[in-house]
C-alpha cells in the first residue's frame, strides 16, 4: 500500500511513518520542517520519500495524493505558543492547507484520515466529552481559539465533502496525545516536565495547578488511527481518541518527579507570565472514547508512568 502522510517529520506523523514501514508499505511524506524535525525520520532515511514542502502547494499535494492509496492529513500548525505567536500563519496553514490536502483526495477519490483535536470542545464544561457535545469557545479576541475555529472548518470540510463527493474520510479528535519526539517547545505540557526533571530544574506549573488532563501515548494514539484506516464502516465519522485515568497539572508533575527520581523543585507561574495576550485554559479535559472502543476494538493500554518513562528514556 502507498501511504502519504502531511506533517509526517512530526510528532505523531513521525510515528505513523514508523508503523506503516514495518508493515511493509510504500511511504511519501510532507513536510515543510517548521515544527516536524528531520531528526524524527533519520532512521527511516532510504525507506521512505520524504518532500520538503507546503500543504498549501495545490499542485505538489495533488501529484503526491495522485499516487497515494491512504493519505493521513496530520499537518499543522500546532501548540499554544505557535498559535499566539503567529495567528495569521498559524490560520493560513490549518485552513487553508487542510482545504487543499482534503480537495487532493476528493478529486482522486482517496481515503483519508485527517487529525482534528480535542481543542474543536473549546470550554464546554460537561465532561467526559462525547463526539456530539456542542464547542463552546471565547471571543475571537481570544487568539488561542482560532486554532479551534480552524479545526472546526476543517471538519466542516470534511463532513461536506463525504456527504456531497462521497469522501471516504474519517475525523480524529486526538485528545493530549504524549510520547518520545514530542517537544516541550510549544507548550506541550508532559516534555516539559520531563526535561526538566532529568535537569534537576524547577518543573513550572502554568496556574494553580488544579486544571485536569488525559494523557494518551503515542503509539496507542497511532494504533487507534491505523485500525481506523483500515475499518470501512468508519468512514463519514468522527472518533475521539485519548487514554484514561485523569489527572491534575500538579499531580502530573508530582508523578514526573517520582518516575524520574528528580530533585526538581515544583515551582508555579501565572498565565500572563507563561503567554502572550489571548491566551485562555481549559480548567478540565477529559475524552469519552467509547465510541472509538466499539467501533475498532480499541482501548489505550499505557498508563501515565509508561508515558513518562518512555519520554524519559529517549
Amino acid at each position: 500500500m502507498r501511504v502519504f502522510i502531511t506533517g509526517g517529520a512530526g510528532f505523531i506523523g513521525s510515528h505513523l511513518a514508523d508503523h506503516y514501514v514495518a508493515e511493509g508499505n510504500q511511504v511519501t511524506i510532507l513536510d515543510n520542517f517548521s515544527t516536524g524535525s528531520k531528526s524524527n525520520i533519520s532512521h527511516l532515511e532510504g525507506k521512505i520519500t520524504t518532500t520538503d514542502g507546503d500543504i498549501r502547494n495545490i499542485e505538489l499535494v495533488e501529484s503526491l495524493t495522485k499516487d497515494a492509496d491512504l493519505v493521513l492529513h496530520m499537518a499543522a500548525a500546532l501548540g499554544v505558543n505557535t498559535i499566539l505567536e503567529s495567528p495569521l500563519e498559524s490560520m493560513r496553514t490549518n485552513i487553508t492547507g487542510s482545504e487543499v490536502v482534503l480537495n487532493a483526495a476528493a478529486k482522486f477519490n482517496k481515503r483519508i484520515i485527517i487529525a482534528s483535536t480535542s481543542e474543536i470542545y473549546g470550554k464546554n464544561p460537561n465532561q467526559p466529552l462525547t463526539e456530539v457535545d456542542d464547542r463552546v469557545v471565547g471571543a475571537p479576541q481570544k487568539i488561542r481559539w482560532t486554532y479551534s475555529d480552524a479545526k472546526a472548518i476543517e471538519e466542516a470540510m470534511a463532513f461536506a465533502l463525504h456527504q456531497e463527493n462521497r469522501l471516504p474520510v474519517t475525523t480524529v479528535r486526538l485528545f493530549n496525545t504524549v510520547g518520545p519526539r514530542q517537544t516541550g517547545r510549544y507548550g506541550m505540557v508532559v516534555p516539559r516536565f520531563v526535561q526538566a526533571a532529568l535537569k534537576n530544574e524547577p518543573i513550572t506549573i502554568y496556574g494553580d495547578g488544579t486544571q485536569s488532563r488525559v494523557f494518551c501515548h503515542v503509539a496507542d494514539a497511532v494504533q487507534a488511527i491505523a485500525t481506523m484506516a483500515a475499518t470501512d464502516s468508519t468512514i463519514g465519522d468522527v472518533y475521539n481518541v485519548g487514554g484514561t485515568g485523569e489527572v491534575t497539572i500538579k499531580q502530573l508533575a508530582e508523578q514526573v518527579l517520582e518516575v524520574t527520581g528528580s530533585h526538581s523543585e515544583i515551582t508555579y507561574t501565572s498565565y500572563s507570565d507563561a503567554y502572550p495576550a489571548g491566551f485562555e485554559d481549559i480548567q478540565r479535559r477529559v475524552p469519552d472514547i467509547s465510541k472509538v472502543k466499539l467501533a475498532i476494538n480499541w482501548t489505550p493500554t499505557r498508563d501515565l508512568q509508561q508515558i513518562i518513562s518512555d519520554i524519559a528514556a529517549q
